[in-house]
Formats: C-alpha cells, sequence, structure tokens
C-alpha cells in the first residue's frame, strides 16, 4: 500500500473528528511463544490501517488541526546491536521520512509528552479495552490532568470510542485498497493451486503448509 493511501485515511478521519480533539492508537504487543522465541508480528490492524508502521511498541497520536505537527509517532529508537537479532528499525528519522508522520518521539518518551497534549483536548478518541496497560495509563493521566483545575487546566472532558469510525471507515475500499485486495486474492489462489497439486496420501500438513508459504512468498 503506497504512503498516500495511509495518509488519505487519517486525514479522512481527522475530518470526522471534533475540535479541540486527540487520537490515541497503539499498536499490538508482542506475542511470545516460549522462553527468548516470539511469533511473527502482526501490528494491530487499526493501527496499521492509518500508519503502515509494522513495527511493535508504538503509538499514534492525531490532533487535528494543531500547527507543530497533526501527525505523531511514538517508536522504538535505531539500536544498530538489537537490530541484528530483531530486524532494522525506523527510528525517529524514518518515521518521518518513510512513514510520513509530521514528527516522531521515542516510545519512551510517551510518559512526558503525551499527557501534555492532553492537557490541551477535550475529547479523546481512542478504544478502551484493547490495551489494558495504556487505558490505565491513560485514566492516571487524565486524573492527575483534572487535578489541575483550579490552575485553568481542565484536560479532557470526554472520550469517544475510536474503533466505532475505524470500522465504519474500513468498510469503504478505495481504488488502490480494491487493487491490493484483487492482488491477495490472485496470490491466494495460486497457493491454493500449488498445495492441491502436492497434496497426496501420507504428507504431513507442515509439508503443504511450506508449499503454500513458499508460493505467496515469491510473488
Amino acid at each position: 500500500m503506497i504512503a498516500s493511501e495511509f495518509k488519505r485515511r487519517r486525514r479522512q478521519l481527522m475530518r470526522m473528528m471534533e475540535p479541540n480533539s486527540i487520537a490515541i492508537l497503539p499498536t499490538a504487543p508482542v506475542a511470545r511463544r516460549n522462553r527468548d522465541v516470539d511469533y511473527a508480528y502482526r501490528p494491530d490492524s487499526d493501527f496499521y490501517y492509518l500508519t503502515g508502521f509494522p513495527e511493535p511498541e508504538a503509538v499514534a497520536i492525531l490532533i487535528p488541526g494543531r500547527k507543530q505537527a497533526e501527525y505523531i509517532l511514538f517508536c522504538r529508537e535505531r539500536h544498530p546491536e538489537r537490530e541484528q537479532w530483531d530486524g532494522a528499525r525506523a527510528g525517529q528519522e524514518g518515521a518521518v521520512r518513510i512513514y510520513g508522520a509530521d514528527d516522531s518521539f521515542p516510545i519512551g518518551d510517551l510518559n512526558e509528552i503525551l499527557p501534555r497534549m492532553l492537557e490541551q483536548c477535550a475529547r479523546v478518541y481512542y478504544a478502551m479495552g484493547c490495551n489494558p496497560e495504556l487505558d490505565k495509563q491513560i485514566s492516571e493521566w487524565v486524573s492527575q490532568i483534572r487535578t489541575q483545575s483550579r490552575a485553568g487546566v481542565t484536560g479532557p472532558l470526554e472520550f469517544i470510542a475510536l474503533d466505532h469510525y475505524l470500522h465504519d471507515m474500513r468498510l469503504y475500499k478505495s481504488r488502490s485498497e480494491i487493487k491490493a485486495i484483487r492482488q491477495a486474492a490472485r496470490i491466494s489462489a495460486q497457493g491454493h493451486r500449488r498445495v492441491m497439486g502436492a497434496c497426496r496420501p501420507g504428507l504431513h500438513e507442515w509439508r503443504l503448509e511450506a508449499e503454500f508459504v513458499h508460493e505467496c512468498a515469491m510473488r
């Protein structure tokens, strides 16, 4: 999917958001298989739909009308040693240059920066229940902000279910999305034909899986 498609989706969502609001989208956590081995990583579908960012430990922020930056991406910093084991990281520079963020910060700075962003917003678009750890953090930040009401800091007054908006958006496909779906269907069909051609009595399922994965990966 091309970068302009993700930008179009972000713009569409921000047009739907109320004034003086913020959207917070965390990606999925890494799933541990056993000991020090993880499952192949898959980002959260809603997060990926808006960002195209494939790495774990990331949070996307959308603040319509913000002068400094409307789309902010918190993600991992570059780490040459870990990248030898886990694969390349975009880092803050790559988040802006490759993935179209207006600004980017290390994920470790989330606790310091995001509460200050929340102070300026009256509404929070967020999918509660998908990320319990971040749910707790956001609730604590908002509670702390509300204790500053005598100093003129109001902070968020309303939480709005972000997944309701995103899932409605995802029902309607653009030309680029339809093209990608058709390509995926062709590749999947080719993989299934290869599996049918290789299938014979006594063959283990993992052998057929290998045939399917190989065919799809080569397309």
